[in-house]
């Protein structure tokens, strides 16, 4: 899913303090009936003539989301037929005031028939900011799926919901969240403030932990294993969410599964030499894959790159430009594991950002590589331009067949037709994202060290895509490599598949990481 476009946040805090004081308050909007705080406030006006109380209320009710949907399911999957219920609806969110604040929409998945204190229950969303849950419900894990390679390959037709043989719906529950902003999730409260808190790395996090916190309560699935999924900016999102769910919720968590994460946005979006190193083994895997005659390749393929990268890549770029020696030895080695023209790779000193990459690999042929699938190629619109204003071949085609497949899922499977759009991608949401003074600073490694040290039966999960340059595998390596063992080196897993940041498009991979995921709830 479209992850890491960021900035970083603090205001949060604030809205922190007021969420965890108002838990009591959340109230869920799929019910249908007014929460008591809407109740107090109108009768409150009638009798004391509290004008703005009044429309207040009525504001709230005017957007309140339509009641909950719950539907039954049989679906037919081959070896098995898992029959379920499907409960599409929202969490209302209130202020330390009583006054409501948002409505946060999720989806859940209960398979009929099963123990509740012992199934599983996984909470899962993705990232951006301002990316719905659909790109691992309708990719990954979900009951049903479209075709995202078919999309991705340029298929302009809708891409219909077929029965998924990989959901998690085996072995866990499954409760997807659109944070505010995504999906069918809206704000409630008018003026800027509200949206100025939950907006922030701080606030985002508190309101989907409550709202899971609440989920859980009003399921009565409090006794359950309880496991988190996040995508990308997923990747900092889920780590802190875990840590506020234990610490400021009393909700205990079994497990994390992060998908394609940013773990530190230094990586990401910062300047220093180790993004160079983290890039590395991607590009050359582009490379390779290009050129591979006997299968797929995997990343044991990849030993001798990350070596160098590690090692004499490493070495070389510290030495800087000021050793010309090391600096042409550098580009040369880049330039011949990479593909890219030997010439341009001195020009650029062996150090290319990812726009340059991803518009170099292929220029003779006017082509651009995907951000977050490389292998993925498309027709540059403008390859006499100096300028890097081009769209990402892996993405773009995705958006109308994710699109459509929610509105099908939410009209026609589970009943449920909120007023408005899904909000698959919001740009806005990730315009108006407060990451605080620097975003570079964000990162989520720090929960992780607090959460293993915690709980020494926590367990991590991180899964990548091979071809993935907007969070390229080597990143979280690295970063993981520093964490103490924590009394195992058992409990941390990361696992590469061959595709990008949506690696599950692919089948086999789609596969993998299903059975991963399994093996780790056991």
């Amino acid at each position: 899913m479209p992850g890491p476009m960021f900035r970083h946040a603090c205001a949060g805090a604030v809205l922190l303090a007021l969420l965890a004081a108002s838990a009591s308050r959340a109230d869920d909007a799929a019910t249908g009936a007014p929460s008591h705080q809407a109740e107090a406030k109108q009768s409150g006006s009638k009798s004391g003539g509290d004008d703005a109380h009044s429309g207040s209320a009525a504001a709230a009710t005017d957007r309140r989301l339509p009641p909950a949907s719950t539907t039954r399911h049989k679906l037919a999957l081959p070896g098995r037929t898992l029959a379920f219920t499907a409960t599409a609806g929202a969490i209302r969110i209130f202020d330390d005031k009583g006054e409501p604040q948002a409505d946060i929409a999720t989806t859940a998945y209960q398979l009929d028939g099963a123990d509740p204190r012992n199934r599983p229950v996984t909470f899962v969303f993705n990232g951006g900011p301002g990316a719905s849950s659909a790109w691992l419900q309708f990719g990954s894990n979900g009951p049903w799926r479209i075709a995202m390679d078919r999309a991705i390959a340029g298929s302009s037709a809708p891409q219909p919901l077929a029965p998924n043989a990989e959901t998690w719906l085996d072995f866990t529950d499954l409760v997807f969240i659109d944070p505010l902003g995504t999906g069918y999730s809206r704000m409630v409260a008018r003026g800027d403030e509200a949206r100025k808190h939950f907006f922030t790395v701080d606030g985002d996090v508190a309101s989907i932990a409550l709202v899971i916190r609440r989920w859980l309560e009003k399921a009565d699935r409090m006794q359950s294993p309880k496991y988190i999924a996040g995508e990308s900016y997923g990747g900092i999102r889920g780590p802190k969410i875990v840590r506020n769910l234990q610490t400021r919720q009393g909700v205990a968590v079994n497990g994390l599964v992060l998908i394609s994460p940013a773990l530190d946005f230094g990586d990401v979006v910062g300047t220093g030499l180790t993004r160079f190193v983290a890039s590395l083994p991607s590009m050359a895997a582009v490379a390779r894959e290009k050129n591979e005659k006997d299968g797929t390749l995997t990343r044991a393929d990849m030993a001798d790159v990350e070596a160098y990268a590690r090692g004499e890549f490493l070495s070389d770029l510290v030495k800087g430009q000021a050793d010309a020696e090391a600096t042409q030895r550098l580009a040369d080695r880049f330039a011949a594991l990479t593909g890219i023209d030997q010439a341009e790779s001195r020009r650029l000193a062996g150090r290319f950002s990812v726009s340059e990459f991803r518009r170099a690999f292929d220029r003779r042929n006017g082509k651009v590589t995907g951000r977050y699938d490389a292998s993925v190629l498309g027709f540059d619109p403008y390859p006499d331009s100096t300028t890097s204003d081009f769209d990402d071949p892996s993405e773009e085609p995705l958006l109308a067949a994710l699109t459509s497949a929610a509105f099908d899922l939410y009209a026609h499977k589970l009943n449920w037709r909120p007023d408005g759009s899904y909000e698959l991608l919001s740009r806005a949401v990730n315009r108006e994202w407060d990451f605080g003074k620097h975003r570079s600073s964000v990162e989520s490694v720090s929960d992780i060290r607090e959460l293993l040290a915690a709980d020494p039966k926590f367990k991590l999960l991180v899964a990548h895509g091979l071809f993935d340059l907007a969070t390229p595998y080597f990143a979280s390596q690295i970063r993981l490599d520093q964490l103490p063992t924590f009394g195992s080196r058992d409990r941390v897993k990361l696992v590469v598949y061959p595709g990008g940041h949506m690696f599950y498009s692919h089948d086999g991979s789609r596969q993998a990481l299903r059975d991963a995921v399994r093996a780790l709830m056991k």
